[in-house]
């Protein structure tokens, strides 16, 4: 299937990509290029494996790489293949791997409806906080530690036991002589961390930087903690279990609760997404405390425990297209169109860029995967691109040198943004109420409006050319035109785009005019780059000439 472009009248938005009803899942490309772009996703997952497991150096956030693998598993699964992304079981060339000694298997993730399924449907469950860490599973006999192996792909994981023994925050020796398996999280130690507010805090890849070393400082290793969130052997009751693990030196029982009407599942995730804790969390596991044996390796996740994650922070999105859209002052701001993801609860489809030097330094392109975040919980931020497509995109900016503070008064080719961007200023600044870009961009799109004062002549046959407007809307509109035209002399100074400094106080239009570039200076707040701006405006023909237009119609000042 060929791609499809749309062109917009007001922004020039280029590259857009049309999706069927099925893109949150399927791509709409040929099945050339899915699989292209999969294997190009492929790559990019192994290497940031390699360095995440043997170099022990994230390259990517936590959460961005969990999108990462999905996205790699649906775009597999879209051609027809079954997803065959496993995590490396190394963390040095030269360690062994070891089977585990009881099964090491993913949750199934729920989101608010599938919580509620969950727990409508099962007794006696209890919740933890799903601290953000590398798994690992402890073997002791006799008391003594004897195995650990990490989670690997599940079925072996790596044989961490001679770094394990070096760990203070593990127990070399329990305090009496037991047998037993324990499973559980290695977490980089924080001090009162608070998950809402610091979600990027790079935990899990310094405890996989610190497994990795050959030889790590003892400080490092001292900055590791150990929670452990199962015992597969252990007994069958929940409270029993958790005061068992607690007389063994393990701090199980002050993050593991019971789920009852006043204290549920959202009580507790809203507690550790916004109180202090010593870990990273990424959200809470809710489990049934009886559960069928774990010993036996299964790919499938349990049926007993679910991970409700926390609102995602940072997401993975897909580029659409990128306009660039020409500002008043004739400023470029590249904006990049996503495939809407949810963030905050928000739904997000589009983030600027700032300017044409970001877009140009980041090489922003339709099919891009980018990474999105929300500044201050509000403003939608591109933080990088994670990776580029291996098909780029065409793309044309526009100069810079073509659009300034004086240029587009008139609708001439490539000025219809700017144009645009000129009349909603002038509006508000003249107090027009009801007259917002759209009235503006239909009185346009119809030939009635040129020039930033056509509106000023302009007869109500003409508005009621443009789509919805009758008799009554154009009746209103007139009314605001005229009204606009008895506003003061500092609003219309505004209004047509005077750089700040300029002083309505100092005189009329024509004094204003006749200030040189050291009069414009010797005022307070006005530069040498100021007062020439104020100059260029005030001698501009096409500012001159809309000056002599308002003399006509008689408005205060000119």
């Amino acid at each position: 299937m060929l791609l499809s472009v749309r062109t917009w009248l007001f922004g020039g938005l280029i590259g857009l990509v049309t999706f069927s009803a099925q893109a949150a899942e399927c791509p709409n490309w040929p099945e050339e290029r899915l699989s292209r772009e999969s294997q190009a996703l492929a790559e990019h997952v192994q290497y940031w494996d390699i360095a995440y497991h043997e170099d022990g150096v994230a390259l990517i956030d936590d959460a961005l790489y969990d999108q990462a693998v999905e996205r790699l598993a649906t775009w597999q699964r879209c051609l027809g293949a079954q997803p065959d992304h496993r995590p490396l079981t190394r963390v040095t060339s030269s360690s062994g791997t070891r089977e585990h000694p009881a099964a090491q298997r993913g949750l199934n993730k729920a989101d608010d409806e599938g919580v509620r399924r969950f727990t409508s449907r099962r007794n006696d469950l209890w919740i933890q906080p799903k601290v953000d860490g590398v798994a690992i599973t402890l073997r002791y006999e006799e008391g003594e530690l004897v195995e650990a192996v990490s989670r690997g792909d599940g079925e072996r994981g790596q044989d961490w036991t001679a770094r394990a023994l070096q760990l203070p925050g593990v127990p070399n020796t329990l305090p009496e002589t037991l047998s037993a398996i324990f499973q559980g999280e290695l977490y980089w130690r924080l001090t009162d961390h608070i998950q809402s507010r610091s979600p990027s805090s790079g935990a899990r890849g310094a405890v996989a930087g610190a497994m990795a070393q050959s030889s790590p400082e003892a400080a490092t290793l001292e900055r590791i903690g150990l929670f452990i969130w199962d015992w597969p052997d252990g007994p069958t009751e929940m409270p029993a279990r958790i005061a068992r693990l607690s007389d063994l030196g393990f701090d199980t029982a002050d993050y593991t609760y019971p789920l009852d009407e006043r204290r549920d599942a959202a009580y507790w995730r809203d507690t550790w997404f916004n109180g202090p804790l010593p870990f990273a969390t990424d959200g809470v596991v809710i489990k049934q405390a009886e559960r069928p044996g774990v010993r036996r390796w299964s790919s499938s996740p349990p049926e007993w425990a679910i991970a409700w994650k926390y609102p995602s922070q940072q997401a993975l999105a897909e580029v659409r297209g990128v306009e660039f859209r020409v500002g008043r002052t004739g400023r470029v701001t590249p904006l990049v169109w996503l495939n809407p993801v949810q963030l905050e609860g928000r739904r997000i489809s589009r983030v600027s860029l700032g300017s044409l030097e970001r877009w140009e330094t980041l090489d922003v392109r339709p099919g891009d995967q980018v990474a999105i975040t929300l500044a201050g919980l509000t403003i939608p931020q591109l933080t990088e691109v994670v990776w580029h497509t291996q098909e780029r995109s065409a793309l044309s900016a526009p100069s810079p040198q073509r659009y300034h503070l004086l240029s587009c008064f008139e609708l001439t080719p490539g000025c219809d943004a700017q144009l645009l961007a000129r009349l909603t200023f002038l509006g508000e600044q003249l107090g027009m109420q009801g007259v917002s870009e759209g009235t503006w961009r239909a009185l346009i799109e119809v030939g009635a409006i040129t020039q930033l004062l056509d509106w000023l002549d302009i007869e109500p046959r003409q508005l009621q050319q443009a789509y919805g407007i009758g008799n009554v809307r154009a009746a209103a509109l007139i009314r605001q035109f005229q009204a606009a035209q008895g506003r003061p002399f500092e609003a219309w100074l505004s209004a047509l785009g005077m750089p700040p400094g300029g002083n309505a106080r100092l005189g009329d239009w024509y004094t204003l005019a006749g200030y040189q570039r050291g009069e414009w200076q010797a005022m307070p707040g006005v530069g040498p780059v100021r007062a020439e701006a104020l100059v260029a405006f005030f001698s501009h023909p096409e500012v001159q000439d809309m000056a002599a237009q308002l003399n006509r119609a008689g408005v205060e000042g000119f």
